[in-house]
């Protein structure tokens, strides 16, 4: 590379700067240095794979949970003119993804979701390519002390070794020391130079406000977005509240475009609303966590938590969200008494209970007796009422303890599956424990008497870095001292089938966008 990485960067983005924490991570990446990466959120992560998949020889594998971000992001650079970047997921039908496994040797950077490294024609695909360069993003999944630990993460080091040890780029926003470490160890890179930057944005200010009841929340949303006409995005832990909330907002602020978000959605309508909220065709949006995975809208000014987030974690990934742009914005957390019961019912059911559990491997055993080998996953899912995440959590375990093998079931001894059972609900336990614990840490930081900032990023680094801005409402922070700069640009288009139909557009490749 005869070039400077300057060159490279006003080459393909038009910028002249990089952000804290690029060009060190980019240059030990070019050099085929494994590395850990811990940056804040809205501080350009991306960029750390994407400059050196247009600089590299080879392909460069990107791994992600948020199948929303790769086609976002493919979308993106496609746009602006790198046509050899791919995204490579479950929602793609056969048709397509047999044309991205036959043409693979043609793209520079492929996107995957963790799931379709299991699939072994597409290992068998990659084993076939030079391959510069492994990306885990979101890294923080992989550590069972991890607030979004998924078990498919855990594979990920044997696909590694499968596809001959490239050098591993591992990435993420919310990982403290303990999580740094385990993600090393699951990846099994223990030379792997560490890049940790302070998490906190020092643009954000935090508040607290305690109000009496649910209804008082909205009203003082309500009269806060009357003062501060600002693109705000109003986080809830219920599919339900966002659609309520937005409703009343708009009957309490009618002069503002708002609008709810949630998972249940259609995947059209969810698009649709994503883009319009991206093109300042809508003010305000009611959501849960779904939204904001791939968004990157830089002049998001407040972002309001009605419910109480189950971890400090997802907290201050949401709290990201704000300010991308470098100006002054808030986050507030409207609190009352009642909030701890929502994300204690989360955290129960997230996880299967000890009576699922026994039902499921009574049923297993059953099927085994019968010479029936094969699992029907929507039977079960139904008939046990696992959700997702149940489910995934539990069909990880059996292949851990070896009842599942090749996706068939493996006969074991009684004696050996009442330990099975009993290792499960222990774990199970022990998660559910740590995740009380997490939502704990959150509440005592509501209560803080201290500089909210300090409590809330400590933990993760150091040191916190004095606040640009305003601080948060212990180190005197007021709504009325605030002067938020608007960016909105209002545009008005009314042509919605010709906005949808420039969302699927691919490039040479359409992807199937119902994620």
């Amino acid at each position: 590379m005869n070039k400077t990485l300057e060159y490279y960067l006003e080459k393909y983005t038009g910028h002249n700067e990089f952000r804290t924490g690029q060009k060190e991570i980019i240059t030990d990446v070019l050099e085929g240095k494994s590395c850990l990466g811990i940056l804040p959120t809205g501080s350009g992560k991306s960029l750390c794979y994407q400059l050196p998949a247009r600089v590299l020889n080879g392909l460069v594998v990107v791994v992600s949970p948020l199948i929303s971000l790769m086609i976002d992001q493919v979308k993106q650079l496609k746009a602006e003119g790198f046509r050899e970047a791919v995204a490579l997921n479950s929602f793609l039908d056969y048709t397509e993804k047999q044309q991205v496994y036959h043409n693979l040797d043609q793209y520079k950077l492929v996107y995957v979701s963790p799931e379709m490294l299991q699939n072994p024609y597409f290992l068998q695909r990659l084993r076939k390519q030079s391959i510069s360069l492994f990306v885990v993003d979101e890294a923080h999944c992989i550590s069972q002390w991890g607030h979004e630990f998924r078990p498919d993460y855990l594979k990920l080091d044997t696909v590694i070794q499968d596809i001959g040890n490239p050098p591993v780029l591992a990435l993420s926003a919310t990982a403290t020391p303990d999580v740094q470490k385990d993600i090393i160890k699951q990846l099994n890179c223990e030379q792997m130079v560490k890049h940790i930057h302070p998490m906190d944005r020092d643009n954000i200010a935090f508040v607290v406000k305690t109000v009496e009841s649910d209804k008082y929340k909205l009203d003082y949303i309500a009269a806060l977005l009357h003062s501060y006409q600002v693109p705000t995005m109003i986080y809830f832990s219920s599919r339900k509240w966002t659609e309520q909330a937005a409703e009343i907002l708009r009957t309490h602020v009618p002069n503002l475009r708002i609008a709810f978000y949630h998972g249940g959605m259609e995947q059209t309508d969810r698009i649709l609303i994503q883009q319009q909220f991206m093109n300042d065709q809508l003010d305000v949006i009611c959501c849960t966590s779904a939204f904001g995975m791939g968004i990157n809208k830089k002049n998001v000014r407040l972002v309001v938590h009605y419910h109480l987030p189950t971890q400090v974690e997802s907290f201050i990934q949401e709290v990201g969200r704000a300010g991308r742009d470098g100006e002054a914005s808030v986050n507030l957390l409207l609190s009352n008494e009642n909030d701890q019961l929502l994300p204690k019912q989360l955290i129960e059911t997230e996880l299967p209970t000890h009576g699922q559990i026994t039902m499921l491997m009574d049923y297993l055993r059953h099927l085994v007796e019968s010479k029936e080998l094969t699992i029907d996953e929507s039977l079960v899912s139904t008939q046990f009422q696992f959700n997702e995440t149940q489910w995934r959590f539990l069909k990880y375990q059996l292949e851990v303890h070896g009842m599942i093998k090749e996706d068939r079931l493996v006969q074991i001894s009684s004696s050996d599956r009442k330990a099975i059972v009993n290792d499960i609900h222990l774990l199970v336990d022990k998660r559910k424990k740590l995740k009380l614990a997490k939502l704990t840490d959150l509440i005592n930081w509501i209560h803080d008497k201290g500089c909210r900032r300090e409590r809330l990023f400590l933990p993760f680094q150091e040191q916190v870095r004095p606040a640009k801005f305003q601080c948060c409402d212990h180190c005197g922070f007021s709504f009325e001292e605030w002067n938020p700069t608007i960016t909105n640009k209002r545009i008005t288009s009314d042509n919605w089938e010709d906005m949808l139909q420039s969302l699927f557009f691919q490039g040479e490749h359409h992807e199937k966008q119902t994620s």
